[in-house]
């Protein structure tokens, strides 16, 4: 039997052992994560939380570790969920950015989790949603979080951050598939790591050009920034940090982190909503009315939106 009330309030204290249990019951999606949702509620909405995309092989782990560094010497507490893909096979996940950041691992003011996509596209877990309510009540002040390495479609973190950062390196491409993608579109703030190779300068000219193509601003509309790094060294991280805060405060001044934040909220509601439909429509596999509806499609003598609207009104009723 779980206690959820005093996990609940072990994991305010920042005990790392009872912010993973959380986790791992949101991960499970165990009998008492409703309870666990609920406790959790009153606490959450403090957290900035940024996310972190980019091909693989861009630095997206050397970067938020390093990132991790910059917001401690700020004196932030600091919770990172790191995205692994899972393994078609087995279900698992290497879970490698846990290795990749453990000069962090002894300090009990950040809390490192990776999770397995478990199948879910878009560059993020299913669980990711509730696993960031959890971080949050836990009292850290900036939430990382690394997305697997994004294609041309896998842009589901600019619904679940405030703030999204677009990561690029230098002779990979990334000029052309964010011209390709949707991730001109998601950037907040773009960042050429790896800025030490040849061709980062022409990496930025050209990011900043296909910027300048988005679309006319307005004088109060913000655009995003470019900023080179060398996260392997620390350099120009300070300045990530710098451009992070100018945009929070940007969010803050035009609402817009508000209707961010109501956004992302409507978009679980419906997650869930929708994931207890499917659920019941799975209890209907062996239902009689089901197999009735089936049978009259097959037959032709019912369509299949016709049957749709009768066993949605048979769920919705029943």
């Amino acid at each position: 039997m779980i206690d959820v009330p005093t996990l609940v309030e072990q994991a305010r204290q920042g005990r790392p052992r009872a912010v993973a249990r959380l986790i791992s019951l949101v991960e499970n999606a165990a009998p008492e994560l409703r309870e666990v949702m609920a406790a959790l509620a009153p606490y959450t909405g403090h957290a900035y939380t940024v996310g972190l995309t980019g091909s693989p092989g861009v630095g997206k782990s050397t970067s938020t570790s390093a990132l991790v560094s910059a917001y401690r010497r700020l004196g932030k507490r600091v919770g990172v969920l790191a995205v692994d893909p899972s393994s078609p096979f087995s279900g698992g996940a290497l879970l490698g950015d846990r290795v990749r950041m453990q000069d962090h691992a002894t300090d009990p003011e950040v809390f490192i989790r990776s999770m397995a996509t478990r199948g879910h596209l878009g560059g993020l877990s299913r669980a990711a949603p509730q696993a960031l309510r959890v971080l949050d009540a836990a009292g850290c002040d900036v939430v990382l979080v690394e997305t697997v390495g994004v294609g041309q479609s896998e842009v589901e973190i600019a619904a679940q951050a405030d703030t999204t950062v677009v990561l690029l390196a230098p002779g990979m491409g990334d000029g052309i598939q964010a011209a390709k993608a949707g991730i001109l579109e998601i950037g907040d703030l773009f960042v050429v790591n790896k800025a030490d190779r040849d061709g980062a300068d022409a990496t930025a000219r050209e990011l900043n050009h296909m910027l300048g193509l988005g679309g006319a601003r307005g004088a109060g509309d913000w655009r995003p920034p470019i900023v080179k790094t060398v996260a392997a060294r620390g350099e120009g991280v300070d300045e990530v940090v710098e451009a992070l805060e100018k945009h929070r405060a940007w969010l803050d001044e035009h609402g817009e982190l508000a209707v961010r934040r109501r956004r992302r909220a409507a978009d679980e509601i419906e997650a869930i909503a929708l994931a207890a439909l499917r659920a019941r429509i799975g209890d209907l596999r062996g239902d009689r009315q089901l197999a009735a509806l089936a049978e009259r499609v097959a037959g032709g003598e019912l369509d299949p939106y016709g049957a749709a609207d009768r066993l949605v009104a048979g769920l919705t009723t029943g």
